[in-house]
């Protein structure tokens, strides 16, 4: 199931999944880091937050963070526990944040992939976001998909 993130219960296992599947492979934040860690709840403050559980209660298998600026639904985080990988609980958390994205009346939907994450990158594409810029510097890729179609 998907539901919202519950602050109290949730964020002690997204924190983790954050530590152990996405900073290890970001060129710009280290495990290590105190500030960054330190930050992830002002962080996950801002936006909105899915997560993937077996129950209403249970903790979170994985996690999306989304942002909306303007008519952009900016995709921050997300992350799902090895263990539930390849059940689909990635496609639906981005579906469900791409349907909070267009409530929203966001019309078009970016994310920043690690170019060393050619699996987050071929779920993207899978689900329709195109590559757009390389940024050879930070080591990522962007990625838009429109939200909103012309009828």
């Amino acid at each position: 199931m998907i539901r919202f993130r519950r602050p109290r219960t949730d964020d002690a296992e997204i924190i983790r999944l954050i530590k152990t599947e996405l900073i290890p492979l970001s060129y710009t934040a280290h495990p290590r880091d105190a500030s960054t860690i330190r930050d992830l709840p002002k962080r996950l403050r801002r936006g909105v937050t899915f997560v993937s559980s077996r129950t209403k209660t249970s903790k979170p298998q994985g996690f999306v963070h989304l942002v909306t600026i303007g008519e952009t639904l900016l995709f921050d985080m997300l992350a799902v526990h090895p263990n539930h990988r390849g059940k689909q609980a990635g496609t639906m958390l981005m579906a469900q944040g791409e349907a909070y994205g267009r409530a929203q009346g966001c019309s078009i939907a970016r994310l920043f992939v690690d170019d060393i994450n050619p699996r987050a990158s071929r779920l993207y594409a899978r689900i329709g976001y195109k590559t757009i810029r390389h940024y050879p510097e930070l080591r990522l890729y962007e990625m838009i998909k429109p939200l909103k179609f012309p009828f």
